[in-house]
């Protein structure tokens, strides 16, 4: 038997210990690490046209069209554009959120008063004091708090630079729109006097019986589609000014003045970006992952509020009686502190139901990623191939152009030799019109796949230091 006169173990001191134990236990479970995302991307492009020809630097590709115009447009549109501005102003809110991500497991203090009447209304109490509580953040509650604001900020990081890159294709797409529509109706009302002047000669020919009332009649109707033709570009014009004049935040369809024909030079239907670099400068797959990062956070806050809330509690208070309506009794004072703990007992399954669909959220998230890295691979392969096409068909229409420049000239001097009549001339100057019309078209249709690829890959200027979107 135990010896009655040896002391018992002081049991306030094994509690105490074992409750520090508990806590400090506790701490260590940890927040589940994030989820493999399936990064696997093609080594090389499958379209990349394989040349010698330059390939664009991503943060300047538009630099590609040699257009100081151009140039200052761009410069403008990320300085002013509306989009760009409310993207800005997300980060720096996501930023000041998540500087303070943690401090919910922070102490807190805070003061208070409390009022109450007694039962029979004859006196009332009144306290006030202060309080402080401390949540541990256990069980991966913290970390996992810092991971959803962490994941926001990134997502809002995402948009800025998407808003970038799709500012800076839109410039640029207009841009090419505009000057594409400028030389269409310069080479339609082209087309337009010689349709004039077509119908002039058969009128005269008709007065002197050489033709008949039809052949001056058709050339009166061709003369109307030429010049109906004109409406398009014109209108293309217009709404090119008005798109570009918003996207630099202004109502004057001056914003851009005239300008020489845009000509892409000589680049290559490819990049220096592989697939892999997808994964960077692609904004798409960037906020994909990020947002998979917030949804696992959510997801270990959804599993922590499964396990007890432990922290510190304290308290502060003095209270008093008012009795009548004027006079206070003695205030009296009380300060309380000791473990805070909340556990969950019963709640119908929604705790538990709330973490399986975070979980099935977070396995959503994670298949969304790697449909943004296909989709984005996908999109610049189309765009590349988009390009090469349209570069080998605008190399044909210009050796078409050549060889109708040449026998244009060939009428022009068997008219001047009195081989040909005016007729001749006026038919062959047309289909040299029209073959430029079928060129321009091309040429404009390689400068939009041009934008298009380096819209996919993500091309657009690094952000300010202190704007944080790239």
């Amino acid at each position: 038997m135990p010896d009655p006169r040896t002391p018992n173990p002081p049991r306030t001191s094994f509690r105490r210990r074992a409750w520090l134990v508990a806590v400090l236990s506790l701490g260590g479970c940890a927040v589940a690490p994030l989820p493999t995302l399936q990064r696997d991307t093609p080594a090389a492009w499958q379209h990349a046209e394989r040349d010698d020809a330059p390939a664009p630097d991503l943060h300047g590709w538009w630099k590609a069209f040699g257009d100081a115009g151009l140039d200052r447009l761009v410069d403008a549109a990320l300085a002013d554009n509306l989009g760009i501005a409310q993207a800005r102003l997300r980060i720096e809110a996501a930023r000041m959120l998540d500087a303070h991500a943690n401090d919910a497991s922070l102490p807190q203090f805070g003061f208070r008063t409390y009022a109450e009447p007694t039962p029979d209304s004859s006196a009332s109490y009144f306290q006030a004091g202060f309080d402080a509580k401390w949540e541990f953040g256990l069980f991966g509650r913290a970390q996992s708090r810092a991971r959803v604001s962490a994941g926001e900020l990134g997502i809002a990081e995402s948009e800025g630079l998407a808003a970038r890159v799709s500012v800076v294709a839109e410039v640029v797409r207009a841009y090419v729109e505009l000057r594409g529509a400028e030389r269409r109706a310069a080479l339609l009302e082209q087309v337009a006097a010689r349709a004039r002047h077509k119908r002039e000669l058969l009128a005269t020919r008709e007065s002197l019986r050489l033709a008949a009332a039809r052949e001056v009649a058709r050339a009166r109707a061709e003369e109307a589609v030429a010049q109906a033709a004109l409406a398009e570009p014109r209108a293309a014009i217009v709404r090119a000014r008005r798109q570009l004049a918003a996207l630099l935040a202004r109502d004057d369809e001056d914003v851009v003045g005239s300008g020489a024909p845009l000509v892409l030079g000589a680049t290559a239907a490819t990049a220096d970006v592989l697939p892999a670099d997808l994964l960077r400068t692609r904004p798409e797959i960037r906020r994909a992952e990020y947002e998979v990062e917030k949804a696992a956070g959510e997801l270990g806050i959804a599993e922590s509020d499964l396990y007890p809330h432990v922290g510190l509690g304290g308290a502060l208070t003095y209270a008093a009686r008012v009795i009548g309506h004027t006079r206070l009794s003695d205030a009296d004072g009380i300060v309380t502190f000791g473990p805070a703990i909340e556990i969950p007992l019963f709640d119908w399954g929604a705790r538990r139901a709330a973490k399986d669909a975070r979980a099935n959220s977070l396995q959503a998230s994670v298949l969304a990623y790697r449909q943004a890295v296909l989709d984005g691979v996908t999109e610049v392969e189309t765009a590349m191939a988009a390009l090469h096409e349209r570069t080998r068909a605008s190399r044909a229409l210009q050796d078409g152009v050549v060889a109708l420049d040449d026998e244009a000239r060939s009428t022009a001097t068997l008219q001047q030799l009195g081989l040909a009549d005016g007729l001749d001339l006026a038919a062959s100057d047309a289909a040299v019109l029209q073959a430029r019309l079928d060129l321009l078209q091309a040429e404009q249709e390689r400068s939009l796949a041009f934008v298009a690829l380096y819209k996919a890959l993500g091309g657009a200027p690094l952000p300010p230091a202190d704007d944080g979107a790239g």
